[in-house]
């Protein structure tokens, strides 16, 4: 039977803190971490395919820069930001709690709120607009199949900005992603797995057909040697783009924890993200200038629009299986990058009422209310908007791995993050020291931000801040933080040692109750070197 409220079983992390958790939050039991390494290498691979990636270069060529400085630009972004995701993933595979109650620890249990409110709307916003993406896929995977779909007749008024295939599609595709956000994270690997074969697969045939079309030459970007700006508009520019770069993965340098709490393995693997990051990034958006440049040579227009290149193609089966691997990549970022992060906020923010499922379900209906439709087609200042509010994530995650790593050195109370009386408190559940820290590290970039929503206001110099946002607003608000934390110490939050999960499960003695999201599972027992083994395929990922 149905129930407004979710159900709380029995849980040391829920005695008198209701308000604050239930089962979703709670730390993940040992026997419920199923995340392995191949999990975690499968999950970047199958994130780092997406239209997004594929497109880095189309705005770093437009200022005027070459396509070897695109891909310095994509490697130098995620070298950088592959260090804040490993270092924030490792949190979550030590305490297993997602990033909204590890948030408490550094914020307060309401200053929190800050972070979480910042990320749940930036969630839910990219779910609508990739939602949309995933739209346009398969509106030309029906063309393909019915060549008549493409031309079929718009009754939808030309003033709501989307023709009726258009809907049809958004429509097809929303429905589409409702069974997988329906599942547990633990059963997306899964998903994951099939996306990390399926589309690099897709994409390198991609790459193989732009050289071979072009007879190896690569087409006319490729003949672009020398940047078309110099001296401080080329620096300038560079630095703009590398804070585009890092801005579209910004939520996941505060998302990893999200994922990182199910790891059944070390947290020192989450270290494999910083080698591993630049090279697969740096090769898709080598991928997406091939193919883009190939289409130039081929059919005479430019298209850094994946979908407007492959609709350019004569073969209806090649545009079908194109189209679909793009669907699938919407897909799975769409869940990795947007609904699991908004279903964690959501829930934090109404435990009683909201776990995963129901977040993840709430983030897909809200996002009819953006009509995202309308944004992509007139609202150009409101997407620069939310483009640029991505500024605001690189102090929210310089705070989580200053807290954790520099100021508390890995001791965190696991059983207090669920307590608001108890040691991370502060003062009325909020830290000034947090927010202090957040607003020096966003003031600066505040002029450009403003800028880039309305170029027709004049900020002069006060644009260049905003050009490297990201990584002033991370640097800037790791030093604050970090010097106010330690000149004035919160002494109550400070431990000889860490009090982990496992330790608070164990002292209770208690039994978790085995369900998930209201279904029950079977234990399994978790292999770590002897013992009884779990499924085969468990024991892969």
């Amino acid at each position: 039977m149905f129930s407004l409220y979710v159900s709380q079983p029995k849980s040391a992390f829920a005695t008198g803190s209701q308000r604050w958790t239930n089962l979703d939050l709670d730390p993940v039991p040992s026997h419920l971490r199923k995340w392995g390494l191949w999990s975690f290498v499968a999950y970047w691979i199958s994130d780092a395919f997406n239209a997004a990636t594929w497109e880095f270069a189309s705005s770093i060529l437009a200022i005027g820069l070459t396509w070897k400085d695109s891909l310095g630009i994509v490697a130098t972004g995620f070298t950088i930001v592959s260090f804040v995701i490993a270092a924030n993933g490792a949190i979550g595979a030590i305490y297993h709690a997602p990033f909204p109650v590890l948030a408490r620890a550094s914020w307060g249990f309401w200053g929190s709120y800050v972070a979480i409110i910042s990320r749940v709307i930036l969630a839910i916003f990219w779910f609508a607009i990739q939602t949309m993406n995933g739209a346009n896929t398969i509106r030309v995977m029906l063309g393909a199949i019915w060549p008549s779909f493409l031309t079929l007749h718009n009754s939808i008024p030309e003033s709501e900005g989307i023709a009726t295939n258009t809907m049809i599609s958004f429509v097809l595709f929303w429905l589409f992603q409702l069974p997988f956000l329906w599942m547990h994270p633990n059963n997306l690997r899964f998903l994951f797995l099939a996306k990390s074969i399926i589309v690099p697969i897709a994409w390198i045939a991609i790459l193989i057909w732009a050289f071979k079309s072009t007879s190896g030459g690569g087409g006319t970007l490729f003949s672009q040697s020398t940047a078309s700006v110099h001296g401080s508009a080329y620096a300038w520019g560079w630095l703009s783009s590398l804070t585009s770069v890092i801005g579209n993965y910004a939520t996941l340098s505060v998302n990893m924890p999200d994922f990182a709490r199910y790891s059944r393995i070390s947290w020192k693997w989450q270290i494999i993200y910083i080698p591993a990051l630049p090279l697969v990034f740096t090769f898709i958006s080598f991928i997406g200038i091939a193919a883009s440049s190939a289409g130039e040579a081929k059919y005479g227009t430019l298209q850094w629009d994946p979908m407007a290149l492959i609709a350019q193609w004569d073969s209806r089966a090649c545009r079908f299986f194109a189209a679909f691997s793009f669907a699938l990549a919407a897909l799975g970022v769409n869940i990795s990058a947007n609904s699991l992060s908004a279903a964690n906020d959501l829930t934090a923010l109404f435990p009683r009422f909201v776990n995963i499922r129901r977040g993840q379900l709430l983030c897909a209906v809200l996002s009819w209310a953006l009509v995202p439709w309308k944004i992509l087609a007139s609202a150009g200042n409101f997407l620069n908007f939310m483009s640029a509010y991505a500024v605001f994530l690189g102090p929210i995650a310089a705070i989580l791995v200053s807290d954790f790593w520099v100021v508390h050195r890995g001791k965190y109370d696991s059983l207090a993050l669920y307590d608001p009386t108890s040691r991370y408190r502060y003062a009325h559940g909020l830290n000034w020291r947090a927010i202090t820290a957040f607003l020096v590290g966003v003031a600066p970039s505040l002029p450009g931000f403003i800028n880039s929503i309305n170029a027709q206001i004049y900020v002069g110099v006060g644009v260049h801040p905003y050009q490297f946002g990201w990584l002033l607003g991370f640097v800037g608000t790791f030093g604050v933080y970090v010097g106010l934390s330690l000149g004035w110490r919160a002494e109550e939050t400070f431990m000889d040692r860490a009090v982990l999960p496992d330790e608070v499960y164990g002292r209770g003695g208690q039994e978790v109750e085995l369900e998930l999201e209201g279904v029950p599972v079977e234990r399994e027992v978790e292999v770590r070197g002897g013992g009884e083994k779990g499924k085969w395929v468990d024991r892969f990922l």
